[in-house]
């Protein structure tokens, strides 16, 4: 297990939004906590010239993009229990990580974890913004990884695929959050995308207003549960996120669940299969 040694805590700048102020607190780790923890397995989700820059001391750097492409709706089992395990990764395993792309891509990294059963796995509050501001210590070197046997179970539960969005709509057994800008959900920005638009029924909350830009950290608990009431987003019922290709519903995944819901799918192939589907319904808003 790859640890950091304990260092000097620094004043905690004064932020708009507490840890404490979550339902599910421990979801997150504020900087100077992870700076003084010996226990972690830390994984950097940035570029490779960023993470050669400086990184937070005993980070692993993972390929977001790499992992995006291999998940697959968890098809290749093996595969993941490989990768996993050469990381030094076991399913109790307490795991913090860290983007620069405000949470989008560490949150896919914590999501995929998740489904293969790495049971804490938090996001680092702030993200590399947030280890910067609090001129934490930085390292150029890359640890020594121990490889170990990893055995998990696949969380299923968490993902949703396209047959399950077509019985949910039928059904309406759950709802359905969609995660992309307002001209995805309208259907004026197609993207590469066959056809454009929107699920039936579905509520757009842009991922990014989940997120202080400047920080880039959550906004504050009063905040997030004044958005999801605005958008009619009902917590304590089943939804399912999905954006263009899993990342930015995977923030929702996550705001959602720091907020207490515990019935939370995402579709992980989101509108990059859907969109392009000739067998599937669709609603354009923006004619």
């Amino acid at each position: 297990m790859i640890r950091i040694a304990c260092l000097v805590l620094l004043a905690i700048p004064l932020y708009s939004a507490r840890a404490e102020d979550y339902p599910m607190k421990q979801m997150l780790m504020e900087p100077t906590e992870l700076a003084a923890s010996k226990n972690c397995i830390i994984l950097d989700v940035r570029t490779s010239a960023a993470y050669a820059a400086g990184h937070v001391p005993g980070a692993i750097r993972v390929d977001g993009n790499d992992w995006a492409k291999q998940f697959q709706d968890g098809k290749d089992e093996a595969g993941w229990l490989k990768r996993l395990g050469d990381l030094g990764l076991k399913a109790d395993s307490k795991v913090v990580v860290y983007d620069d792309a405000a949470n989008k891509d560490a949150a896919r990294i914590w999501w995929i974890l998740q489904f293969w059963g790495v049971r804490d796995v938090r996001l680092l509050h702030g993200m590399w913004t947030g280890w910067k501001t609090g001129e934490l210590p930085q390292s150029k070197e890359a640890p020594v990884v121990t490889p170990t046997v990893f055995n998990a179970e696949a969380q299923k539960k968490r993902l949703a695929t396209k047959q399950d969005i077509l019985q949910l709509l039928s059904s309406k057994a759950a709802g359905i959050v969609d995660a992309r800008t307002a001209g995805e959900y309208t259907g004026k920005n197609k993207l590469t995308n066959k056809h454009g638009g929107c699920m039936p029924g579905a509520k757009n909350l842009d991922w990014v207003q989940l997120i202080d830009t400047k920080t880039n950290r959550f906004k504050s608990a009063a905040e997030l549960k004044a958005l999801f009431a605005e958008h009619k987003i009902d917590l304590d019922q089943p939804h399912v996120a999905h954006c263009q290709g899993g990342g930015r519903s995977s923030v929702m995944n996550f705001a959602m669940e720091l907020m207490g819901a515990t019935h939370v799918r995402n579709y992980h192939a989101s509108w990059g299969e859907w969109g392009n589907s000739d067998d599937v319904p669709i609603e354009v808003k923006g004619k």
